[in-house]
C-alpha cells in the first residue's frame, strides 16, 4: 500500500497525532517506528506523497504533519503552503536531506513550523515535535537568530523600534500567535472577530519585518516580546 490510516485504539486520547509523509518506504517504516515507541506520540496516518499527505490531513486533522521535503506529484514545501491555507491550526515540521540555507529559507516561506535533517536522531526528532505541538518553532534561539539575519537581513539591533511600536492589543495577539493559535481561535479568546484578528497579524508582520506569522513568533521570542506581554 502507498499510504494507510492508523489505527490509534487502545492508546491514550491526549497524544500528539502525527501524519508521515515520505516517498521511501523505508523511510515511512523507520519514522513510524521512532515515533510509535514515543508514549505521547501516535502517528494516525502514512502517505506516499504531498497529496495523499494533504488529503489525509483534511480527513484526519492530526496536530502535526512531518514532510519529506522532496516528493513526487506533490513535495513537502508546496503540501505545506496548501495545508496552512486549507487547516492552519495543523503544524507542520519539513525533513530535508540538505541542511543549506536554501533549504530552510524554503520551508520557512512555504509556512513551516519547524524544519530538521534527515538524519536526526530518535531523541530529537520526538522532541523536536513536542516544542512545535507547544507552539515554539525550531528556528529560535542564537544560531536561528543569525539564520534570520543572513535570510531576512533581521539584525538585533533592529529590535528597538518594533518593540515600541507594537500597540498593547498588537501584543495581546502575538503572544496567542505564538502559542500556535489559529486567527479564529485569537478571535474567540480576546472577543474580537475574525477580520479584525486578521488585520491585527498582518500589522504585526508587517512592523517585525517578517515574511509569515511563524516567522513572527520567532522573531517575537528572539526580541523577548513575549516574556514581556506574559501573564
Amino acid at each position: 500500500m502507498k499510504n494507510s490510516v492508523l489505527s490509534c485504539s487502545g492508546r491514550p486520547s491526549n497524544q500528539l497525532r502525527v501524519v508521515i509523509a515520505d516517498d521511501m518506504e523505508l523511510m515511512r517504516i523507520g519514522l513510524r517506528h521512532a515515533l510509535e515507541a514515543e508514549p505521547d506520540l501516535s502517528v494516525v496516518g502514512v502517505a506516499a506523497d504531498g497529496r495523499e499527505a494533504l488529503d489525509m490531513c483534511g480527513r484526519l486533522r492530526p496536530d502535526l504533519a512531518l514532510l519529506d521535503e522532496r516528493m513526487p506529484e506533490m513535495d513537502g514545501l508546496e503540501a505545506t503552503r496548501a495545508l496552512k491555507q486549507r487547516h492552519p491550526a495543523i503544524r507542520v515540521i519539513i525533513l530535508s536531506p540538505q541542511g543549506d540555507l536554501r533549504c530552510r529559507r524554503e520551508a520557512l516561506k512555504a509556512g513551516a513550523d519547524g524544519w530538521l535533517l534527515k538524519n536526526v536522531t530518535r531523541g530529537k526528532l520526538a522532541a523536536a515535535l513536542r516544542q512545535v505541538q507547544r507552539g515554539k518553532p525550531l528556528f529560535s534561539g542564537h544560531k536561528d537568530a543569525d539564520l534570520l539575519h543572513q535570510i531576512y537581513g533581521l539584525a538585533p539591533e533592529q529590535s528597538g523600534p518594533a518593540r515600541e511600536q507594537l500597540t498593547p492589543r498588537e501584543l495581546d495577539v502575538l503572544r496567542l500567535l505564538a502559542q500556535g493559535l489559529t486567527n479564529l481561535q485569537i478571535a474567540h479568546t480576546l472577543l474580537l472577530s475574525r477580520g479584525t484578528v486578521k488585520a491585527y497579524v498582518e500589522q504585526i508582520i508587517a512592523k517585525l519585518r517578517v515574511p509569515s506569522r511563524t516567522l513572527a513568533a520567532v522573531r517575537a521570542l528572539e526580541l523577548g516580546l513575549l516574556q514581556m506581554t506574559a501573564e
